[in-house]
């Protein structure tokens, strides 16, 4: 018996170390243009941006977390975020210096390229390899540093599945992006007799020329999955500054309001809707404004919810 003991104890821990050796295997994942290697999970992650951290959240990752960035100063800290992060000190109200995060000791930064990170700037994954700071990049933000498809809703998955490999919770993050595929098979099909897509236009923010979302953001592949066309899906940028002539040209049915910063929503649907210029404009005529808050309107957990929303409102009589 001692020695059948002994055996099936022996087993155990040749068993148990087969376990620990699987688990610390090194993951390769892909980052824009780049192959990082993980040797472990990051320990004292930093993520920037409303919608990023949201992702981390998502996944429940607050305890691989040391804290976040760029919230507060870019906008009001949403209040279901503040909850599920209360524990964790913002480090830096706008984009992080090369100091913030060697001072949090971070050994991991979520960020993107003009969600944290600029072209030529101080913090970039090149800047901070040698501080041992790894770096994924939001997938939708590769096109400012690499040619890249239009986004589809993809994009925002293979960042959550991204994650979770890095920080070996697969199957939560699997889960996740299962259900997200299920909310917008089901919105699909609702919609999947309209005739043709409904003309959306995207209005962020700015009086004398519109700041929106062109072809390479992911409000384009939102506005799609919810049955309609950004009719600004031909300017080759992400987020970028337009005139007033095209939206007025191309006479949009819907207008999605980005609400954050200090001039609300309404502010900005007042601005259209009292300016004689846009009185022809039929979302204008028609009062078919649809307002996303900055964390529904850039990739993240909320989208889907968000494209329901959407979808409601360009499509009232199928959803």
């Amino acid at each position: 018996m001692h020695k059948a003991f002994k055996t099936l104890a022996f087993a155990a821990a040749l068993a148990a170390s087969t376990f620990t050796v699987a688990q610390a295997e090194p993951v390769a994942i892909k980052s824009c243009n780049r192959a990082v290697t993980f040797d472990a999970p990051p320990q004292r992650a930093v993520s920037n941006d409303v919608n990023l951290t949201e992702m981390m959240l998502a996944l429940k990752l607050q305890d691989h977390m040391v804290g976040y960035t760029g919230v507060s100063g870019w906008k009001t800290l949403d209040e279901k975020l503040r909850a599920g992060i209360q524990q964790l000190p913002e480090l830096s109200p706008k984009y992080p210096s090369k100091e913030v995060l060697l001072n949090a000791n971070a050994d991991f930064y979520f960020a993107g390229w003009n969600y944290g990170m600029k072209v030529g700037g101080e913090v970039t994954p090149e800047t901070l390899a040698p501080l041992g700071i790894k770096v994924y990049e939001l997938t939708e933000s590769c096109i400012h540093i690499m040619a890249k498809a239009k986004p589809t809703m993809d994009d925002m998955f293979v960042d959550i599945l991204n994650l979770g490999r890095i920080f070996r919770v697969e199957d939560r993050a699997e889960a996740l992006v299962a259900g997200y595929r299920t909310q917008l098979a089901a919105i699909r099909a609702k919609i999947s007799t309209t005739d043709k897509p409904v003309p959306v236009f995207v209005y962020d923010s700015g009086e004398q020329k519109p700041f929106t979302s062109g072809r390479f953001g992911i409000p384009t592949a939102m506005i799609e999955a919810a049955g309609g066309v950004n009719i600004m899906d031909d300017v080759e940028k992400s987020w970028t500054e337009v005139s007033w002539e095209p939206v007025i040209e191309r006479n949009p049915q819907v207008i999605v309001i980005v609400n954050y910063g200090e001039v609300t929503a309404q502010q900005k649907i007042d601005f259209m809707k009292h300016n004689p210029a846009f009185k022809a404009i039929d979302a204008v005529k028609n009062d078919r404004f649809v307002v996303l808050d900055y964390v529904e309107a850039t990739p993240g957990p909320r989208n889907i919810d968000a494209i329901a929303r959407l979808a409601k409102a360009l499509h009232p009589q199928r959803m």
